[in-house]
């Protein structure tokens, strides 16, 4: 029997870790990794006693983005069907960032497309080192809109405008420097700092802690409304199903440049 695509846990104190659970293809997000983080959301909405939600990728990579591969096969099914996997996606971030409970994401190795809205969405962000990160998806014919809510108030809309529109990976010092990281530590202390975090973060009056954090949620462009939600879905999968995006994930497939790139 496979493992599920999210793993959870709560102990004792509270402290529930999620950890994206695909690492033969470096956690990048399907179905069931998306069904698995609103079940997730589900099942810890429901813990009386939930103070932190630790999140973490399995093996190499933190998240690798979308499976591209799995996103090729949806991009040829229905308008429907593609608004419907853009409006689960863009809720899953949503929700993440509207927990009422303090988040902590561990990043380590990739962190590339989706998994920069899903570190953006959590209050406390701890690299490793060896941490890379890009927002990649014009390189595929694809557009980042679902999740730029969560970066602009990450990293700030001039930052957001060089990364979505350059696709360049950074180091996790750059990200430091930008906002999407809070601290850059060796990989081998990427546990051990999340710890610490842990314990200042169960010091804190848990009511307090969720109105503080609902609050300052009010002056975010993250906090957005369901109509623009709504939009940015619509957009989302209507991009997927173009043929500059159909251009975009052939070429990946086929491991060659778009027909849009210039000459190197």
């Amino acid at each position: 029997m496979s493992q599920p695509a999210v793993l959870r846990t709560v102990d004792g104190r509270g402290v529930a870790t999620l950890t994206l659970n695909r690492p033969e293809v470096n956690n990048a997000y399907d179905d069931a990794l998306i069904g698995g983080l609103h079940e997730a959301m589900d099942e810890l909405g429901a813990h009386p006693g939930l103070r932190v939600v630790v999140l973490r990728g399995a093996g190499k990579h933190f998240q690798a983005g979308a499976d591209l591969k799995w996103i090729t096969r949806v991009a040829g099914q229905s308008a429907a069907e593609n608004e419907r996997v853009s409006r689960a996606t863009a809720l899953a971030v949503h929700r993440l960032n509207t927990l009422p409970v303090p988040t902590i994401a561990l990043v380590q190795g990739g962190c590339f497309g989706g998994g920069t809205g899903i570190v953006a969405a959590c209050d406390i962000v701890i690299a490793a080192d060896n941490a890379v990160f890009s927002i990649a998806e014009t390189r595929w014919g694809l557009m980042a809109g679902i999740i730029l809510p969560q970066l602009a108030d990450a990293i700030g809309v001039r930052q957001v405008r060089r990364y979505a529109l350059s696709g360049e990976r950074f180091d996790a010092h750059e990200a430091r420097r930008i906002g999407l990281v809070h601290e850059v530590v060796q990989a081998e202390d990427l546990q051990a700092t999340a710890e610490e975090r842990v314990a200042q973060l169960l010091q804190n009056a848990p009511d307090a802690s969720a109105q503080t954090k609902s609050a300052a949620l009010q002056f975010a462009w993250g906090a957005i409304d369901d109509a623009v939600l709504g939009r940015l879905i619509a957009q989302h999968a209507a991009k997927r199903r173009s043929a500059e995006a159909t251009e975009g994930l052939a070429s990946f497939v086929e491991k060659r440049p778009g027909r849009w790139a210039a000459p190197s």
